[in-house]
């Protein structure tokens, strides 16, 4: 029988975002002394929530009532705000409008007010000199508004975690790629590239774009393939148009990333507003952005092929339009030729290539006109472009939920919406947490001391 010290840690989480870190947090909390580890490829896991949509505190209205989004959103947006009031990071509760802006999309808004109110969320519905109240520069023909929406600094989020964790007696390991995973009966050990080898009772896979990977080196089929997503946001010269944040009515055959070139309007802590995600012109077929060094990446994906081609993913705006997000291999080149990467290592946001809006400006203030009515080409400064990680199933369809996986000694989180990523970033930890405890517990493992009320 193994004892306490064949163990270099009780819980191993490998992946230093928003939901490894905040299942670390969950875990000192509800078991102090439970000794934890975090291993994080990256230099600096602050890149993980990318671009100014990173720092969107979601109310979750967007998703179904039985999806585990929707149930963490709802509890989760408060808490977020409450921990970044306690731990002094930027944050604004300014709500957030949902318009319509052709008659057309009453039916979906008013189905949006439904779905909000069987939430539990503070849903008014409004009309055109209603909207004006809020947001002046807006036009519509009607709109909802959902109060609790806000927006905060990612950045500082992940930091005052890890500086929690860390105060607990957790151990946060940046640069710390595992390229190998053992699971036996005893437990788990994995390997990093430096030939560290961790060994833990129970393993928490929070790899983001590497869960798959990470699943596979565990000896477990993930059933889904992680692709990376690239988003491109235009800041907008005239902050003074937005208050808040302002999305167009999702499309019904893709309710989360919308069909729209423009999928919404942010302004930031900082001032600073972003529109964006937005497409890309593409003459012909949409398929998927690589550079000549990742071609084959993205060749042997099938599922990227499929998730390009899927018609509901693209504006109709008269031209073909990458629809808000392009597939990309994981490996791909910025302007001076450096993979992404190796020129800013866990910064997806700042790795991005800097791009004018250029001849798809004209196309994007056009459709954001819809909503900003004077808005115009000139008022549209640079783009960058962010990744994300989105999970697909073999026939190309997105997941759209949390997709959670438990395996013997390992718990594996092979998905999270990367629109609701800080509002439920708390609630999901805790819930990871619960299971890797009563995996734990489940092998005869008894936790230090239980503070009650955390685990829940």
């Amino acid at each position: 029988m193994r004892t306490h010290a064949d163990y270099d840690c009780d819980v191993l989480v490998i992946g230093g975002g928003i939901v490894g870190l905040a299942t670390a947090y969950a875990l000192t909390r509800a078991a102090p002394g439970t000794r934890v580890t975090v291993l994080e490829e990256a230099r600096d896991p602050a890149g993980h929530l990318a671009g100014p949509g990173g720092g969107l505190i979601h109310s979750g209205v967007h998703h179904r009532r039985s999806s585990l989004t929707a149930r963490f959103a709802a509890r989760g947006g408060g808490e977020m705000t409450e921990f970044c009031a306690r731990h002094g990071i930027a944050h604004t509760v300014a709500g957030k409008l949902i318009v319509a802006t052709d008659r057309s999309e009453l039916p979906r808004l008013h189905a949006l007010a439904q779905r909000g109110r069987e939430h539990g969320l503070p849903v008014r519905e409004l009309g055109p000199a209603q909207i004006s109240e809020y947001e002046p520069g807006v036009r519509g023909q009607a709109a909802i508004r959902v109060s609790t929406t806000g927006v905060c600094d990612a950045a500082g989020v992940l930091s005052a975690l890890a500086r929690e964790v860390a105060a607990a007696g957790a151990v946060v390991r940046c640069a710390a790629r595992v390229t190998a995973v053992d699971r036996r009966p005893w437990g788990v050990a994995a390997r990093t590239a430096d030939g560290t080898v961790v060994r833990a009772r129970v393993l928490v896979n929070a790899a983001g774009l590497g869960s798959d990977r990470v699943a596979r080196l565990a000896g477990d089929e993930p059933g889904v393939r992680v692709v990376p997503v690239r988003d491109t946001y235009v800041e907008l010269r005239r902050p003074e148009l937005v208050r808040g944040v302002v999305h167009p009515v999702p499309h019904p055959g893709h309710p989360f990333l919308g069909a729209q070139l423009v999928r919404g309007v942010v302004r930031s802590v900082d001032g600073t507003v972003h529109v964006g995600p937005v497409g890309a012109t593409a003459p012909g077929r949409p398929v998927p952005s690589a550079p000549p060094g990742g071609l084959l990446s993205a060749l042997t994906r099938p599922a990227s092929w499929r998730t390009a081609r899927r018609p509901e993913g693209y504006a109709r705006d008269g031209a073909r339009l990458v629809g808000a997000g392009a597939v990309v291999p994981a490996e791909r080149t910025d302007v001076i030729g450096r993979t992404a990467r190796d020129a800013h290592p866990g910064h997806p946001w700042q790795a991005g290539r800097a791009v004018r809006a250029g001849s798809t400006g004209a196309v994007v203030a056009a459709s954001l006109r819809r909503l900003l009515p004077d808005v115009t080409e000139e008022d549209l400064g640079p783009a960058r472009t962010a990744v994300r990680a989105q999970a697909v199933h073999g026939d190309g369809t997105p997941v759209e939920d949390f997709l959670i996986r438990e395996a013997p000694h390992t718990v594996h989180v092979l998905h999270t919406p990367a629109d609701a990523a800080l509002a439920t970033a708390l609630p999901v930890g805790r819930e990871i947490a619960r299971r890797v405890l009563a995996q734990a517990q489940g092998a005869g493992w008894s936790p230090p001391a239980v503070e009650s009320g955390h685990c829940v």
